[in-house]
């Protein structure tokens, strides 16, 4: 590995993001990752300020995905981590239990949203056992939210669902991750609107 940890944010308010996709077969090589390319370029896309990333591809193993969690946000002090499989009900999927095992709260609103958009599009969607927490430390902490396995599901979720004339009909979580990042000591996120609106009550708002 080539980081240096702690990473040092280029400005005050640029992300720092962990991306982690758990897949005992794309990390041993049978096939290339799909979840880390697809959540990096959802990401550079989205965020108006380049977002600093660092990822991790492993095995669904509870033991490696507790360190990689704990090293991403302890170690590297990314604000959010992202991660991407592993949150089926088959008996290797482990990610949520090792996600609640690094958590000092729950988030439940982020997983109950994931769901109800991925059920507009397949009804497995309720077999999906995504969690979202919050890492606390004495002088950091970050969001940790699981995200679906597939590209295409991916961006569904972040982005919500919009209808013929561009409304936006269903959130999709993203639009909450700035304000919690607010309120838990991260840097002041913007997104560009026409991929996913940002929400933050007016007296959260930045002056321009």
């Amino acid at each position: 590995m080539s980081e240096h940890f702690p990473l040092q944010r280029q400005h005050p308010d640029q992300l720092i993001v962990g991306l982690v996709s758990v897949s005992d077969r794309a990390s041993s090589g049978v096939y290339q990752d799909q979840g880390i390319p697809a959540l990096s370029d959802w990401l550079r896309r989205t965020l108006t300020q380049p977002p600093q990333i660092v990822s991790r591809l492993i095995p669904d193993e509870r033991d490696g995905i507790v360190a990689t969690l704990r090293e991403l946000v302890d170690a590297a002090r990314c604000d959010l981590v992202l991660t991407t499989g592993g949150t089926g009900p088959a008996r290797r999927d482990v990610t949520p239990e090792a996600t609640l095992d690094v958590a000092t709260r729950e988030m439940p609103g982020f997983a109950e949203q994931m769901r109800q958009v991925s059920l507009k599009f397949v009804p497995t969607a309720i077999l999906s056992r995504q969690v979202a927490v919050i890492r606390e430390l004495p002088d950091h902490a970050a969001l940790i939210i699981n995200l679906p396995g597939q590209p295409k599901a991916i961006a569904e979720t972040l982005e919500g669902l919009r209808g013929a004339d561009g409304g936006v009909q269903v959130p999709g979580v993203f639009a909450a991750v700035p304000y919690c990042l607010d309120l838990i000591g991260g840097p002041y996120v913007e997104t560009d609107e026409a991929i996913v609106k940002a929400f933050r009550p007016k007296s959260a708002l930045r002056r321009p």
